[in-house]
């Protein structure tokens, strides 16, 4: 057996993010020596953590080339529902003064109301499911009119009124640690990141997920249940989300309506849209956005958009400037083979 040689061109361009993500974090412990500090590194493993398990929702519907716009609005309501059932009896603003003093039972409706979270948000999930996949919405719009909704029933729900006085055996679940050292908020996300691998790589779910994101009229002929397939990718992220939010609330020891808004964002670092051109060579790029705090997001999504997307076509129509000289800039920065210069065509005997 001759053993495979390793291409690096090849390794650089299909794991382009990773190495970009540990070239800036050596970068910054250059600049900074306290990065790499134990407690530093706890506080964003803290910090990370439930935007990771966010994010590992989100991927899904990614994947099938959808996306899921409520993801923040369920963090925050899964966190309000959570603080409203797990505060101390004694406490003074009590959210459901009748609420029984759980005594030694308390780690147990901890597990519950867990549990009633992420029923709570799988319901929404099940509406966004069929809304994309029976109704044909568009995963944009749907989920869009889903935050909405989400945050009305939360405020509904709560009046608005900021909720705090968590018992102690809520916030441990965020704050404990294992053997002194690892925090358990850092080894659920680490759990759930394994599981979802699994699920990815390993099932005929996670098949079904790429063959959707390839081709979603190829997979249908080939036998793949498409709707099902997309209810479940919406209904587990709306799981994850819960249990986000859940990890949340414990951790800050306190939650409102507006808590997890725009944390969907925060987990898409970076979107393009495009779609195939009149001319079978040409891939048009219509919206390509990024965080801009994210150093490098920008070239990353434009080169990884082309090797996933582009890798078929010739060109990539990258649209005009709008006459803007910084929007200019950035799209000259990627060195094109033509531009097109723009005309006004009139009718002829018209001004």
């Amino acid at each position: 057996m001759t053993a495979k040689k390793v291409n690096v061109k090849d390794f650089l361009i299909n794991n382009g993010i990773i190495v970009v993500l540990l070239l800036l974090a050596v970068f910054t412990a250059i600049k900074q020596p306290t990065f790499f500090t134990r407690n530093n590194l706890i506080n964003i493993a803290l910090n990370v953590a439930p935007r990771f398990i966010i994010a590992c929702g989100v991927s899904g519907c990614l994947i099938t080339k959808g996306t899921d716009l409520s993801a923040g609005r369920m963090v925050g309501l899964s966190a309000c529902l959570a603080g409203t059932l797990l505060q101390k009896p004694d406490y003074s603003g009590k959210f459901f003064q009748n609420l029984p003093d759980f005594g030694n039972a308390w780690p147990l409706w901890v597990l519950a109301v867990l549990l009633i979270c992420v029923a709570v948000c799988c319901i929404f999930g099940f509406i966004n499911g069929i809304v994309i996949s029976y109704l044909q919405v568009p995963a944009f719009i749907g989920t869009l009119g889903m935050q909405l909704i989400v945050y009305g029933v939360c405020l509904v729900y709560t009046n608005a009124t900021p909720i705090g006085g968590y018992h102690n055996a809520y916030t441990a679940v965020a704050k404990g640690k294992l053997f002194g050292a690892i925090p358990y908020l850092f080894l659920i996300a680490l759990a759930v990141g394994l599981v979802m691998w699994f699920i990815y790589n390993m099932t005929p779910h996670g098949k079904y997920m790429y063959a959707i994101g390839g081709n979603e009229q190829s997979a249908e002929v080939s036998g793949v249940n498409t709707k099902k397939t997309k209810i479940i990718i919406y209904m587990t992220a709306a799981a994850l989300y819960a249990l986000g939010g859940f990890l949340v609330g414990a951790k800050s020891g306190g939650s409102s309506v507006n808590m997890g808004y725009g944390w969907e964002l925060e987990a898409i670092a970076a979107c393009t849209i495009g779609e195939p051109g009149n001319k079978k060579d040409t891939m048009i790029v219509h919206i390509e956005k990024a965080l801009t705090e994210v150093q490098g997001a920008y070239t990353v999504i434009n080169q990884q958009f082309a090797l996933h997307e582009g890798a078929a076509y010739r060109y990539l129509n990258r649209e005009e400037d709008l006459g803007e000289d910084g929007l200019r800039q950035a799209k000259m920065s990627y060195k094109p083979v033509f531009l097109i210069e723009k005309g006004v065509v009139r009718e002829k005997g018209l001004l």
